[in-house]
């Protein structure tokens, strides 16, 4: 694997992570309500699901996806209904700045569930698995050895994941700075209504043979 052939990954990767996703929303989210520090449990969460994903792909988990309907639509609505929980939270949110509490117990339980949070998201979206599929063998070269590859791929695209969440985190913590209390308000609203628009999406998501 050249270093031209990772620099190709690296651009694609990031055109596609830069398009707002869930992951990315959740660290837009984290960002303005529990600050930069705490969203970077949530980023951690969703470059542990890069290297899931890459290595199910690398198992051939994707190819099963691809080609079973029933385990393709299991992963899918487990997907969509972990999407429409956290987008109806987020709608139902009053707007206020959530503060982690400092309790050891409680403040360890609440950066639990934020680490968690974007690892699920990722993790029950049969699209990565599918887009992971398609897209990385593009740049593997069959001849040579195959786990050094996958691994920095997977590398290269968990560093350019994160620093694109941790872009987004701080733009949702400068913006809520800003707007104060209605833009907390607002951020939660947007952030809710997009991630029920992702789940309808992925509802209606189809194999690409189906």
């Amino acid at each position: 694997m050249t270093n031209l052939t990772i620099l190709a990954f690296a651009l694609v990767s990031f055109i596609g992570i830069a398009t707002p996703g869930p992951t990315v929303l959740l660290a837009l989210t984290n960002g303005s309500r529990f600050g930069i520090k705490a969203a970077c449990l949530g980023m951690a969460g969703a470059v542990l699901s890069d290297f899931v994903l890459i290595g199910a792909v690398a198992l051939g988990l994707g190819a099963l996806l691809a080609a079973s309907e029933f385990w393709f639509t299991i992963v899918k609505w487990i997907g969509v209904g972990y999407l429409t929980f956290l987008g109806i939270m987020l709608l139902r949110s009053k707007g206020t700045l959530d503060v982690l509490h400092t309790g050891r117990s409680s403040a360890g339980s609440s950066l639990r569930a934020i680490f968690l949070k974007s690892f699920f998201v990722a993790v029950t979206n049969p699209k990565g698995y599918l887009f992971f599929s398609a897209f990385l063998p593009q740049f593997v070269r069959p001849e040579l050895p195959q786990f050094p590859q996958y691994l920095a791929l997977a590398v290269t695209f968990a560093l350019i994941d994160f620093a694109v969440m941790f872009g987004y985190a701080v733009l949702g913590s400068r913006a809520v700075r800003l707007l104060k209390k209605s833009g907390a308000l607002w951020l939660d609203r947007i952030c809710g209504g997009a991630l029920l628009a992702l789940a309808g999406s992925l509802a209606f998501y189809r194999r690409a043979n189906a």
